[in-house]
């Protein structure tokens, strides 16, 4: 499985899939309360299962305002 990162820079890895969402960020060491995660148009949540030929994309999620 290819994961992006864009956590503000850009970084890929290639990882082992067939697990739960949780477990790659957990491998990788991304809190999973900061961040969302896209496979293609669909947001994950933290129990989807992702696969080897997935390619998911990592965003860091800001908040803010006025």
């Amino acid at each position: 499985m290819r994961v992006v990162l864009r956590m503000p820079e850009r970084r890929e890895l290639e990882l082992k899939g067939g697990r739960p969402l949780r477990a790659v960020l957990e491998e990788i060491g991304v809190n999973p309360e900061g961040v969302v995660v896209v496979r293609g148009e669909e947001l994950l949540t933290l129990d989807a299962w992702v696969e080897e030929e997935d390619t998911l994309e990592v965003l860091s999620a800001i908040s803010g305002g006025a």
